[in-house]
């Protein structure tokens, strides 16, 4: 039989056939592949070495996919049916998560995967917490009573008078407690506290000042000075505080050096109160009264301030000083100058603080 010979430079030249275990070097042509590897896998060869089998063909797995061998114990790049296995799975997953953070009620698994987002993108150290979408809407639904009940109790307090309120609190201690939270919630938006102001003014004078705080609230004050401080409010929580109407407290008459009134005058009778501040200051004592503004504003029905301060003129108090430069309250600062005037005093309605309707 005659054998026929093919010329060198014929398509159809016979590959020559390699033993078992032999490889070939790739030819370091600059293809895509290679660039790409180049850039993203930093250490790879140029020319990795494909295996040949038994058979004498190419290395090639099931699916047709040629694998690629490590030499020198550096990364080779990886074969364009392998990287499209990890772009199907990392859809795939993308697809899942995307999924669950779609389900609402599915709060856990999307702490879980917006924890593991956050991890992989700044490192488990440094991956803020993200609080779930049930957990911040069970908070704000929580705050919204929560304002209720303080808008609810702080009408209450300032359409009734002091032993109305008193007898109410006795009644239900807990909602004293809800409005008190209401309050310090409302106070903690403010620029300024007023109690800041006064424990700064306090902190200024001697220590040997005995103080009456109207209307205490959770005793701050008492807790931030040095000075002797007796506490009165309608409820008390603390030992330190006073359970009382402040038209009434079981002070004596000219006993304290300072009368303090945080936006405390809330009751229909708020008179009572300051003539009670009157009853139990020293002469030349100090009253120091923090209101809010809006009941000082005259074009939305509140008190004409000058009125407010000619009746504690008449009840035997001097204006030492004014300071109405905070935008929630104004702050009076008062001296007892002697007994009150004879004759009846006229005293400004002062506007209630009755938040709008919902």
């Amino acid at each position: 039989m005659e054998t026929k010979l093919l010329s060198s430079n014929s398509k159809h030249k016979k590959k020559p056939r390699l033993a078992e275990g032999e490889s070939i070097p790739i030819p370091s042509r600059p293809s895509k592949l290679r660039k790409r590897c180049r850039d993203s896998l930093p250490g790879t060869q140029a020319d990795a070495v494909i295996v040949v089998d038994t058979n004498g063909g190419e290395g090639k797995t099931d699916d047709d996919t040629p694998q690629v061998q490590k030499t020198s114990g550096e990364m080779q790049p990886a074969s364009n049916g392998r990287r499209r296995r990890n772009r199907r799975r990392k859809h795939k997953k993308a697809n899942a998560v995307n999924l669950a953070l779609e389900d609402p009620c599915n709060a856990a698994e999307k702490q879980e995967i917006t924890n593991d987002r956050l991890q992989g993108q700044y490192g488990k150290s440094a991956a803020p917490s993200v609080q779930p979408k049930a957990n911040r809407l069970l908070d704000k639904m929580r705050a919204r009573l929560l304002g209720g009940h303080f808008r609810m109790l702080n009408e209450i307090l300032y359409t009734c008078s002091g032993e109305d309120a008193l007898t109410f609190f006795k009644e239900d201690p807990a909602s004293f407690n809800l409005y008190h939270a209401g309050y310090q919630e409302q106070i903690s938006k403010w620029p300024q506290s007023p109690v800041e102001i006064v424990i700064d003014w306090l902190s200024k004078k001697e220590q040997s000042l005995i103080v009456a705080d109207f209307g205490c609230g959770d005793a701050r004050l008492a807790r931030s000075v040095g000075n002797k401080v007796h506490s009165f409010d309608l409820v008390s929580s603390n030992p330190s505080v006073i359970a009382c109407n402040m038209a009434q407290t079981p002070l004596s008459a000219t006993s304290v050096d300072v009368a303090v009134f945080c936006l405390s005058l809330m009751g229909k009778n708020y008179p009572e109160y300051l003539q009670e501040a009157h009853r139990v200051l020293k002469p030349r004592g100090w009253m120091l009264v923090a209101e809010v503004k809006s009941r000082f504003d005259v074009q939305r029905g509140g008190a004409d301030v000058e009125k407010f301060v000619k009746a504690l003129k008449d009840l035997g108090f001097s204006l030492m000083d004014k300071d109405d430069t905070n935008t929630m309250f104004v702050m009076f600062y008062f001296k007892k100058k002697g007994g009150a005037q004879s004759g009846s005093i006229v005293w400004p309605q002062l506007k209630p603080c009755i938040y709008k309707r919902r």
